[in-house]
């Protein structure tokens, strides 16, 4: 079959990406389908857990067994979950941790293979060795099981590259406008390109409508009285420093104080907490609000030590995905939401694949290729499917030991080299041609695009071989830079702009612009609610004030009430430290709320009052200021800081 797609945005710029990176049925998919005796959601989606495993090799599933001192490579992420066990339960809790065992362990069978290790129940002491995190007060116990993950939108990149790779045509930031129609059957669609505005119609035997969230959308394209069947959810999520989860578990709760479930896994060397589960409006850039993550937040605390301090301030980043939750129309009753995909197919031919979920994706393209072949009447060249078995682009050559070959050949560092072989597989090696020579003696090549993570200038330049078309796209898909660190992805928009614009052409102003465009991303992935956070209310005592006062005059050298980065700068040599100009604009940035270059009085009793609260966390500003004060004589400053 001759198959073309296109995507309004990027590959995975929706929901794909935004997940909560499990590959599993879910756990409210598992207890409807196993206390169903539903086989094929049980065992159907758990089979397809280990084609996503097995075949998707290395391209965003690195194989990690986690749970045990002991670590394997395969081709898949093994991740283990702890879920806690309080004394004093009642006889139904206690019965829902038989269920919940029994339910994972019913998993393991109905999926015909023993693809998982064993669920288990565990005391307190070997509770508290796997997850020291843990609250010692009322735990008795937990069940530890086990479960996939992955790099949600690299799995997605690679599934449109492998389609490239075997003939289709694929572009993305092209929208559909309008639906074409002969003799009463839709027969194409009319597209725009998001980026120069040129439009065209594309002719097709077979449209298939696969749009997520905006599934209803094209169908109303399609027959204007159309029912709508997507009911969108919104499911937040929020990343942590690393220190919140042990790199080897998770923990997962399905009963928190509302009904909804809570987690926090180890992902990318951060830990996600999430989520929510509510009502929204579909768009294009969904956000978190402020509610949501304080949401998150304070559930957190009901499992963690008390030892661990749950700080506003230690979100990274935060993003909202919403869940496409359908209602069957070909259900009698319409109201009920369906936890398996649905297939819709119109009077006029037009195929609607929706709801559904990662776990699921190429059981999903089968039945929608077959509803389609069907309806159009096609002859493909094979009568049946061919998915089964079928790797993506990167896994061929993928081996567990890739990484060792790329440090020995290149010469990149060794963290550098296990990110591009799990994200790239056998391409790695293409990617680690175009890395630049940092001029160090090690490592060799492989300049960074920030210092604390492994994503390196040469994947900037590859992306573009990707259908990288903007720097958003690299910011939050081909990296995942905008998910993970919000400051650090703000921080690398200047050389990703560059390095994209020296290898598509753009222009000074087209760089501006993606510049732009980038920074107001961000906004939606949790930066705009760490500005908000800067407005806590400032409560000190007169005296603290005065303290704060002094220590601010002190770095005030010209006594205007402005600390300039000259001044920041001298602070500095003062303590022993240099600092480049760049470096002191970001120190200023930070605390900078009114965007004149430099701090006021008001804006530096800010950052002390967020840092108290721990509204903020880890300012470099505020390290500065900290250190320097205790070199102010105790006479001169009250008493010090």
């Amino acid at each position: 079959l001759k198959t073309g797609l296109v995507e309004k945005e990027d590959f995975s710029a929706g929901t794909s990406s935004r997940s909560t990176k499990l590959i599993h049925g879910g756990v409210r998919y598992l207890q409807k389908a196993v206390f169903n005796l539903d086989y094929e959601q049980v065992g159907g989606k758990w089979r397809e857990w280990e084609s996503i495993v097995e075949l998707g090799c290395s391209l965003s599933v690195q194989a990690r067994s986690r749970g045990s001192p002991r670590k394997t490579q395969s081709a898949g992420h093994r991740t283990s979950h702890i879920e806690p066990i309080a004394h004093h339960a009642s006889t139904l809790q206690i019965l829902a941790v038989a269920l919940f065992l029994c339910r994972h362990q019913n998993v393991r069978f109905l999926s015909g293979r023993n693809f998982l290790r064993s669920s288990y129940l565990v005391g307190k002491r070997h509770a508290l060795e796997a997850f020291p995190m843990l609250k010692k007060e009322r735990l008795v116990g937990a069940i530890v099981y086990y479960d996939g993950q992955h790099n949600d939108s690299r799995m997605n990149i690679a599934l449109a590259l492998t389609a490239a790779r075997e003939g289709a045509a694929l572009a993305n930031h092209v929208e559909v406008t309008e639906l074409v129609k002969e003799n009463g059957r839709v027969s194409g669609a009319r597209m725009r390109d998001r980026l120069t505005g040129r439009e065209w119609i594309a002719k097709a035997k077979c449209v298939v409508n696969a749009t997520g969230p905006f599934t209803d959308s094209i169908r109303l394209m399609d027959r204007g009285d159309a029912k709508k069947i997507c009911q969108p959810s919104a499911g937040v999520h929020v990343v942590l420093p690393d220190y919140y989860s042990p790199d080897s578990m998770g923990l997962l709760d399905p009963t928190t104080s509302d009904g909804r479930v809570i987690f926090f896994l180890p992902w990318q060397g951060k830990t996600i907490a999430g989520t929510t589960d509510g009502p929204m409006e579909v768009t294009d850039r969904p956000h978190p609000s402020e509610a949501e993550i304080a949401f998150i937040l304070d559930e957190i605390k009901h499992y963690l030590d008390p030892g661990v301090e749950v700080r506003r301030g230690d979100v990274l980043s935060a993003w909202s995905g919403i869940r496409p939750l359908i209602s069957d129309p070909n259900s009698k009753n319409t109201q009920s939401i369906s936890r398996n995909h649905v297939i819709e197919v119109s009077n006029t031919g037009l195929v609607t694949i929706a709801g559904g979920k990662w776990t699921t994706y190429r059981s999903m393209a089968e039945d929608t290729v077959n509803a389609a072949v069907k309806s159009a009447n096609l002859k493909p060249a094979k009568e049946t499917s061919q998915t089964v078995g079928f790797k993506l682009v990167g896994a061929d050559g993928y081996h567990n030991l890739l990484f060792i070959r790329l440090v020995q050949d290149f010469g990149l560092e060794v963290e550098v080299a296990k990110h591009l072989a799990s994200t790239y597989g056998d391409k790695a090696a293409e990617v680690a041609k175009l890395a630049a020579l940092t001029g160090h003696r090690w490592p060799v090549v492989g300049r960074r695009l920030v210092e604390e993570f492994p994503y390196i200038e040469a994947e900037v330049a590859y992306s573009v071989k990707e259908y990288a078309g903007t720097v958003i796209d690299v910011l939050a898909r081909r990296t995942r830079l905008a998910f993970l660190n919000v400051q650090a992805a703000d921080e690398a928009i200047p050389r990703i702009a560059e390095i994209m614009g020296k290898e598509l052409g753009w222009s000074m102003e087209r760089q501006k612009r993606e510049v732009e465009e980038a920074k107001v991303f961000l906004q939606g992935m949790g930066y705009a609610v760490r500005r908000e956070i800067r407005n806590v209310p400032i409560n000190f005592k007169l005296e603290e004030i005065n303290r704060l006062r002094e220590v601010f005059c002190k770095v005030d050298i010209n006594g205007d009430g402005h600390i300039t980065t000259l001044e920041l700068r001298k602070v500095l040599e003062s303590m022993g430290d240099k600092v480049e100009e760049k470096q002191l604009r970001d120190l200023i940035a930070e605390v900078d709320i009114n965007k004149n270059g430099s701090i006021e009085f008001d804006e530096f009793l800010q950052l002390m009052s967020c840092l108290k609260t721990g509204a903020i966390a880890n300012s470099r500003l505020g390290v500065i200021i900290k250190n320097f004060s205790k070199k102010i004589p105790v006479d001169r400053s009250g008493g010090g800081l």
